[in-house]
């Protein structure tokens, strides 16, 4: 599955939420799919969090 595919679908669940369910329903269904996102990306090995931890960046030093 390509990224584009995976868009459209991604577009298509938040359209669903907005449309039935209201605002509430698009936060909801937002948050869950980054979480979701976050989690396969962390699977696949491809999530870097060094930039946010600090971990293995130079603190100054020269």
């Amino acid at each position: 599955m390509n990224a584009t595919l995976l868009g459209l679908i991604a577009g298509l669940a938040l359209g669903f939420a907005a449309a039935f369910g209201g605002f509430s329903a698009f936060v909801v269904v937002l948050v869950l799919g980054a979480l979701g996102l976050l989690a396969g990306r962390w699977l696949d090995g491809k999530l870097d969090l060094s930039a946010l931890t600090g971990i293995g960046r130079d603190r100054g030093t020269r």
